[in-house]
């Protein structure tokens, strides 16, 4: 039974049937590998395949190839190839290669022909598996952010990886691969059908689809277009593929129809490269370049095995946070905060409203004459030993200004950005209970001797402000309607001191929320405001459906 395509969907795959990937997508996940293995074989054995060939083809020249060699028999009968050269066995190997061969492409076709998907209006579906079937589900109403990665090798192809995040922990459903245009679609259709939305947009793609209809009626087959207008221009149809490819590299990783030019933000190279030059990734860089010279001029050659594999991993670290940082783009969209990286290989990621669950300012002590800062954040799903590209996915600012902190965090925290602003300059910046925040009593002094004076709290607009650290500063922003608990910890010496800590339990991510020092008074009334606001604030969130039909119903309520 076909089910009922919406008319504001952007593309056909979110109709409810079953659909196939991109037929590339066996070559891109695993034939690349297999080639690339087979080309080293091949590179490694390259003169004995043409020794083989000589020995076989022309006799004459055997005595040529004994003579550079060795005695031919005695030397190829310990090599593979060789003992299939004196037993006579070059046509079954040749037969074998090529059953090998097509075994391999068979199974890419099988796999591609088993994995199938399908979008329904409850969850994302996938089905994959030759001899071992598995099928997976993520729920619409769990969805965390959709993340569109192109490697360099998938945009040659013009496709994209789409991965659905979903709450808990590896949980996520990917679609590896869809084209280009289709996997910015797909994303656009499972967030609309996420969010709820419908009016006037549901109205202009029905209009688009009724004109897409009449074009198909006029006898135009899909994705002729394209090929018409390069007619039209003189070029071939391969050519125009081509400059498509190359139009798809040099195009901005967000589309500037998607967000207003003032919303976006961008990183300047220099500032990108100079944040991680002092980043502290750098220090233990200079210092292991230490420890290697000391090692070698007193010679202790052994620093060379224990140093240097650290030394490279860390400049491996630092370079790649400049190539992903590179193009860094975070703008608000329709469907949320959009987030794009990476040069060659791109990538970008949208967090739904409502997904958030904390954030955190950070300010390395380097950055300060600078005025540079950084933002993290907890979304479901995600955790701390998780890879480099989920850590990636919860870095939304990697460097930026107070300037751009501000914007960014309208854009995380719309709702409540209007409370919460006037407090964030004093947050990063201020100290000993000024700008809204409590006052830590001074002895806490004997535990926080360095930043006893910043670490203060605030709560304004249904978010809990905490800020504290004086090596590295940091400003934490949990909405409570997304906590998940509160606690207030006493330790033997806070006792005697009559001090508590306070700590604010998020889902799983790089953002602890804690206030290590408070007043063992005011930290229980913190306790009990906190626990109180939260239980009312989840009763009245709604910012999860974000679509324009639930916003207007919920004004018409207020």
């Amino acid at each position: 039974m076909s089910a009922t395509v919406r008319p504001d969907l952007v593309t056909n795959l979110a109709d409810g049937e079953w659909h196939r990937l991109h037929p590339a997508s066996p070559l891109l996940r695993g034939g690349l590998v297999f080639i690339a293995v087979l080309g080293f074989i091949i590179a490694n054995l390259r003169e004995r395949l043409v020794d083989m060939f000589l020995v076989i083809f022309a006799p004459e020249v055997r005595g040529d190839v004994d003579e550079r060699f060795g005695a031919w028999r005695g030397d190829w009968a310990n090599d593979p190839i060789g003992g299939i050269v004196t037993q006579g066995l070059v046509g079954w190997a040749i037969a074998g290669l090529a059953v090998v061969i097509v075994a391999v492409i068979v199974g890419f076709w099988l796999s591609w022909r088993m994995h199938t998907f399908r979008v329904t209006h409850e969850a994302v579906e996938v089905r994959s598996g030759i001899l071992f079937r598995s099928h997976r589900s993520a729920r619409l109403d769990r969805i965390q952010g959709i993340n569109v990665t192109r490697p360099v090798f998938a945009r040659l192809f013009g496709t994209a990886k789409l991965e659905v995040s979903v709450a808990g922990q590896s949980a996520n459903v990917q679609l590896s691969y869809l084209g280009s245009a289709l996997a910015d679609g797909l994303r656009a259709d499972i967030l609309r059908m996420a969010s709820g939305a419908r009016a006037e947009k549901a109205e202009k793609a029905a209009k688009a689809a009724d004109a897409a209809d009449a074009a198909d009626a006029a006898g135009t087959p899909h994705g002729a277009g394209a090929d018409e207008a390069a007619a039209r221009e003189g070029r071939t149809p391969v050519s125009a593929v081509i400059g498509h490819r190359v139009d798809e590299f040099l195009a901005p990783e967000l589309d500037p129809s998607l967000a207003p030019p003032e919303s976006v933000v961008h990183l300047p190279l220099g500032r990108v490269i100079g944040s991680t030059l002092l980043g502290g990734s750098t220090v233990w860089i200079v210092i292991l370049i230490a420890v290697i010279a000391v090692g070698l001029s007193t010679g202790q050659l052994w620093v060379l095995f224990s140093f240097v594999p650290a030394a490279i991993g860390l400049v491996s670290y630092a370079w790649n946070r400049i190539t992903k940082s590179l193009r860094y783009s975070i703008a608000g969209t329709p469907d949320g905060v959009r987030i794009g990286h990476g040069l060659l290989s791109t990538g970008n990621q949208t967090i739904p409203p409502g997904r958030i669950h904390a954030v955190e300012v950070r300010q390395w002590i380097l950055w300060r004459p600078f005025g540079w800062w950084s933002i993290h954040i907890n979304v479901a799903g995600q955790s701390v030993s998780a890879s480099n590209d989920a850590a990636q996915r919860t870095l939304v600012l990697p460097v930026g200004t107070l300037a751009d902190v501000h914007r960014v965090l309208r854009l995380l925290l719309p709702d409540a950005a209007s409370a919460v602003e006037p407090l964030v300059d004093a947050g990063l910046l201020g100290g000993d209970g000024d700008g809204g925040y409590s006052r830590t009593p001074q002895r806490a002094a004997w535990i926080r001797p360095f930043s006893w004076r910043r670490i203060g709290w605030a709560a304004t607009g249904g978010v809990a402000l905490l800020r504290r650290g004086w090596l590295l500063r940091s400003l934490t922003l949990v909405p409570l309607a997304r906590m998940q608990s509160v606690a207030v910890t006493v330790g033997p010496i806070q006792r005697m001191l009559r001090l508590a800590a306070v700590r604010i339990h998020t889902v799983t991510g790089p953002v602890t929320a804690v206030l290590p020092v408070a007043d063992r008074a005011e930290a229980a009334g913190l306790f009990e405001r906190l626990a109180g606001e939260a239980v009312e604030r989840a009763a009245n969130d709604t910012s999860h459906h974000w679509g324009a039909g639930v916003r207007a119903e919920s004004a018409d309520a207020r």
